[in-house]
């Protein structure tokens, strides 16, 4: 029973005492609902995997909340190893010292660690640190497998959750790790999905993730069967979890894969780097009914259709994939695809590779939800960061903030008008006497939906290291309805 059915009936009581009288109908009790006003969120969690067991990693960590109007005034906001709380009642020790506590809205936070011991770590934000909270975990790996750049946007908690673009091949080596930030043990269920459908497997059924941990799990431990294109489903029975999958290549190096957005009969795939060298896509469609896929490719110059490429064939639990190629061919680009043939959900990613011969990097680019108000992301610096903004049904207009740099520097802002059907990769601010790192804050101003993601770049002796990471919207605020007491019915 909410507060405002509380007061009702409450003023009901203490009408009838006045009067001696009052009548409460049940069918009829109503009250007059106003707008739903949107508020922002007072409480925001998120899990951050462990980041890599090699010894020479180097990982950071950067927390940023954008300064959001008619937040709480008050608040906090902390990244924790898992199994360590605050309070130390976990494990019966003293508490840790927090890996990151951001001062205040508006300027990043950074944390670093090195090794192949760096554990899981769990994330809460409350008040006015709470509102698009985001926490971006970037780790550079000289050698080795998966060796390049390795970045993540950390993630809440959920109950489901689809990736495409996984592989049990024998040059790929991926985990899905899955963390539990709660006090009880969550119970979760992993199948995969190939070019014939579900591969057969007991092991992924009924995994349980005790409280308080991580656990990374090997995905070639699950099958015997080496596939190059799978689709990985994770369904948790009871519980939550936080689910990304690490796929770390011998030759192509490696990269996070997020969880693609919900299944849908038109996705969004942004920000294809310019100078890819080989992209690759996968599908899978998770119903009963085949999927024909229009793949169209939204340029500088508008949607134009990949010359051989055109569609893409999807059995019904099956995983399909299509190589597309140097697809943008020098210039932005974003893939767009449309089930025809009726309403068929899909679900879909990219795998994107940079550079040529032993001089190559992978990540990964699912698709995405778009940006309905407001997405951000953060630990970008003053080179190697490139936004990519599509627009693929009607223009748009965005205004991109920098914020003040972690160390120093003052916010800057530009507004940017997206021609409708194109992708463009926009000038992005920097802040004004940048000192450290900064966050990007992406705001859709007016016209159509907006898609997004930003690009890493650093090249290490001569690899062009990468990682991209998607915008989605922030989901910051909330509708929360307003009510008045409507008083008509106590009187017959």
């Amino acid at each position: 029973m909410n507060r405002t059915t509380l007061s009702f009936i409450a003023g009901v009581v203490a009408l009838a005492a006045v009067t001696g009288f009052a009548t409460l109908d049940t069918p009829d009790t109503r009250t007059t609902a106003e707008a739903a006003a949107e508020l922002p969120v007072e409480r925001t969690s998120l899990l951050c995997p462990a980041p890599s067991t090699s010894d020479i990693a180097e990982t950071s960590y950067t927390s940023f909340t954008p300064v959001t109007k008619d937040a709480s005034g008050e608040g906090k906001a902390e990244l924790r190893a898992a199994g360590e709380e605050s309070d130390g009642k976990s494990t019966g020790k003293k508490a840790a010292k927090p890996v990151l506590e951001p001062g205040e809205p508006g300027k990043p936070a950074t944390g670093d660690t090195s090794g192949g011991d760096a554990s899981a770590l769990v994330g809460t934000a409350e008040g006015k640190f709470a509102p698009g909270w985001t926490v971006q975990e970037t780790t550079e790996v000289a050698a080795g497998s998966g060796r390049g750049l390795q970045g993540v946007n950390c993630s809440a908690p959920d109950t489901e959750f689809w990736f495409t673009g996984a592989s049990t091949a024998a040059d790929r080596t991926d985990y899905v790790h899955l963390t539990n930030p709660d006090d009880s043990a969550a119970v979760v269920d992993i199948q995969l999905y190939g070019k014939d459908g579900a591969l057969d497997s007991t092991l992924g059924e009924g995994i349980t993730v005790a409280p308080h941990s991580s656990d990374p799990i090997l995905l070639s431990t699950l099958t015997e069967e080496k596939q190059e294109n799978l689709t990985l489903h994770v369904n948790v029975r009871s519980g939550r979890v936080g689910a990304a999958v690490q796929a770390l290549d011998d030759k192509l190096g490696g990269d996070w894969l997020p969880a693609a957005t919900d299944p849908s009969d038109r996705l969004v795939l942004p920000g294809i780097p310019k100078d890819a060298t080989a992209v690759r896509l996968i599908a899978f469609a998770p119903g009963d009914d085949d999927a024909d896929l229009t793949v169209r490719l939204a340029s500088p110059s508008g949607q134009i259709t990949p010359a051989g490429n055109e569609t893409l064939h999807v059995k019904a639990g099956m995983t399909a994939a299509a190589d597309l190629g140097d697809v943008t061919r020098g210039e932005a680009g974003s893939l767009v695809l449309t089930s025809s043939g009726g309403s068929v959900p899909v679900v879909a990613a990219l795998r994107v590779v940079r550079g040529k011969g032993d001089d190559q990097e992978t990540a990964f680019i699912p698709a995405t939800r778009p940006i309905a108000t407001r997405a951000t992301v953060a630990d970008n610096s003053a080179k190697g960061t490139t936004l990519a903004l599509t627009a693929p049904t009607g223009a748009a207009t965005v205004k991109v903030t920098a914020s003040a740099g972690s160390e120093g520097g003052e916010p800057v802002t530009k507004t940017f008008t997206v021609k409708a059907g194109t992708t463009e990769n926009v000038e992005a601010p920097t802040p004004t006497g940048l000192k450290g790192t900064y966050a990007l804050t992406v705001e859709r101003v007016s016209g159509g939906p907006v898609y997004g993601s930003r690009m890493l770049a650093a090249t290490e002796e001569g690899v062009p290291g990468f990682t991209i990471q998607n915008l989605p919207d922030d989901r910051g605020t909330v509708s929360v309805p307003e009510a008045d007491e409507d008083l008509s019915v106590l009187q017959k």
